[in-house]
């Protein structure tokens, strides 16, 4: 599921000067305040028309093409999560540069005439690697995702604290243009411990957070649950849903403001499921429904963009099914995957036209995307030949404790002669393929369930090497709390413990030392293969040719790809090129002489496209 949205409230109205600074001094004190059933902006009503957009997801050099956008198809307002994870990828190590200059992005809004509703979490969801909490969180087994446990507690004080030296002096208050912040995310949906969203209120107080409008946002069957009674509440759902939803806002908060914090125009894929679009027609016609009803709104996505690297997330309910999400979050949003309007845009752009009387901007030329030669593979190396030293421990440790966050993990094994016999990986997370000297003898794949392989008899010693892919961590639901990655369990044959391994961490974070050469490889390996640029533009890599694995260009990790699909392309910026030669370098799980690399103007979405995936 989707969890996100944006303000609400049900007191009375409270304002909030804005503290001009700098070269603005003589500037005009501006307010946002919440009156009975609407918003106030400088005291007069306001209609807050906003939509969703992730800095992490785009290429900083088109967050202003995108906001611009923003702004030409109505709007008045972006809203944006803020991602633990990407910002402390490390205990105490921090990052706001590049991507991560959330305070840039921010003011490149105000910059295009956009106010901001900032949502710090410190969950997101968003279908985003845990739902935005950094994983060495997990490494001690005994915190406590979402609660009232002072060792998580305390993390998340330090976070916010860090985060409102970034984003306090771009409050409304301080002259900034963030009118709002959400209080957690649809907590209702996973809880109702009042005490833990009070402690996280008294949180972002300390940490600068709250001195404006705060507000809480949950799906209608949710919002007692994950309300506190003295914060404005919002409701979130999806294309159908309008009646039923605002009703039950308005019988809830009678008196409240009239929001709805997340309107879900479109949908996410999942590798190996359909590809997702939604009806644009039915998203207007809500859209106008809610607008002249006096609701503010938030459309979930305006543009998804990319969930580039290793930051997708996996949905799951149970806590037993596990389905993680693809690269690409195009989410059929108004803006496509590269930022180009599709028919919604001019739909919803109508639409806000209608309700507020002011003219549509023209719908923005698409970008003129282009493709580019690949040549063949140049040259490879085998991952079995570019092994870093191993650690040693009597039992698997998962990922957290042996300090990743992403990537691989290649366990490793010595087994006496022996018969033939299941093989235990129990709560295998995510991926693995099992190899008896360097052989492959089975994969296990936790979208299926799969936990056993069956191993051949053994007429002397073999090594076992269990190579442990990490494909997302779960972003929804209870069971973020266990999202240990790697061999997090049992590992056993015919029933007795195995121990003695060695452990190969492979973050695939620095690949500057690989040892490539001409000579052909199988198996799991890297390739290096080269893109001409005569001048730089948009692309999508076609992936049809390769198998199951992640690609970079230069240095940026462009993200997985698999081939089940639905998608079967990986978006390639062109602020990401340069003109000339750009190597491309991927890795492979089940690659061999028949890799091959092609780019193609538009995302190619499907079911499987190709019979023999990664096995």
């Amino acid at each position: 599921m989707v969890v996100r949205s944006i303000l609400g409230a049900a007191l009375t109205a409270t304002t909030l000067p804005a503290l001009p600074v700098g070269a603005q001094a003589t500037a005009p004190a501006h307010s946002f305040a919440v009156g009975g059933s609407q918003f106030l902006k400088d005291g007069k009503p306001y209609q807050v028309i906003s939509a969703e957009m992730h800095y992490v997801r785009i290429p900083r050099a088109y967050w202003r093409d995108r906001l611009r956008k923003a702004r030409a198809m109505g709007l008045n307002t972006i809203t944006t999560y803020a991602f633990w994870n990407a910002h402390e990828p490390r205990p105490g190590v921090y990052d706001f540069t590049g991507q991560n200059d959330i305070a840039g992005f921010i003011r490149d809004a105000q910059a295009e005439g956009l106010d901001v509703i900032l949502r710090p979490g410190p969950y997101v969801c968003a279908e985003w690697e845990l739902g935005g909490y950094p994983s060495w969180l997990l490494k001690d087994r005994g915190l406590v995702l979402r609660s009232t446990d002072p060792t998580y507690t305390a993390a998340v004080e330090r976070w916010m604290v860090r985060l409102g030296q970034e984003v306090k002096p771009l409050l409304l208050r301080n002259g900034g243009p963030i009118v709002a912040v959400q209080l957690e995310n649809e907590y209702g949906a996973f809880g109702d411990d009042k005490a833990y969203l009070k402690g996280l209120e008294a949180t972002y107080r300390r940490a600068g957070l709250a001195d404006g409008v705060l507000f809480t946002s949950n799906q209608a069957g949710d919002l007692a649950k994950g309300s506190l009674p003295h914060l404005p509440s919002v409701v979130n759902f999806g294309s159908g849903g309008a009646p039923n939803a605002v009703a039950k806002l308005e019988a809830f908060r009678p008196d409240g403001v009239r929001m709805v914090g997340e309107y879900w125009a479109g949908w996410f894929d999942k590798w190996g499921e359909d590809h997702h679009e939604t009806d644009g027609r039915k998203e207007a016609e809500e859209l106008r429904f809610m607008l002249k009803r006096g609701y503010s709104v938030s459309l979930y996505m305006f543009h998804g963009g990319t969930t580039f690297g290793w930051m997708n997330g996996a949905d799951s309910h149970t806590g037993t099914d596990y389905h993680p999400d693809t690269t690409s979050y195009d989410y059929d949003a108004p803006l496509d995957e590269a930022g180009n309007p599709r028919y919604k845009y001019a739909l919803l752009a109508s639409v806000i036209a209608e309700v507020t009387g002011k003219p549509p901007a023209p719908a923005p030329a698409p970008s003129v995307a282009a493709t580019f030669p690949v040549s063949p593979i140049r040259r490879s190396a085998s991952l079995w030949d570019n092994l870093p030293d191993p650690i040693r421990a009597r039992r698997p440790m998962t990922f957290e404790e042996l300090d990743q966050n992403y990537g691989y993990v290649l366990y490793q094994v010595t087994l006496a002669k022996g018969k033939a016999g299941p093989l235990l990986l129990k709560r295998m997370h995510s991926y693995a393929q099992v190899y008896l000297d360097r052989k492959l003898v089975g994969t296990l794949d936790r979208r299926l369930g799969q936990e056993t392989v069956n191993l051949p008899q053994r007429d002397g010693p073999v090594t076992l090497d269990i190579l442990v892919e990490n494909t997302g961590r779960v972003n929804y639901s209870h069971a973020i709390r266990t999202e240990q990655t790697g061999l997090t369990g049992a590992v056993t044959l015919n029933g007795q413990p195995i121990e003695d391994w060695r452990m190969f961490r492979l973050p695939m974070n620095d690949l500057s030392t690989l040892r490539l050469s001409t000579a052909p490889c199988i198996g799991p390996c890297f390739y290096e293969t080269e893109m001409t640029v005569d001048r730089p533009a948009d692309t999508y890599l076609d992936m049809r040719g390769l198998h199951k694995g992640q690609l970079w260009l230069g240095e940026h990790n462009l993200g997985r790809f698999w081939s089940i699909g639905p998608v079967h392309t990986l978006y390639t910026p062109a602020p990401w090129m340069k003109q000339g030669a750009n190597r491309i370098l991927f890795f492979d799980l089940t690659g061999d002489a028949t890799d091959r690399l092609t780019t193609v103007k538009a995302p190619v979405f499907g079911k499987v496209t190709k019979t023999r995936e990664a096995q």
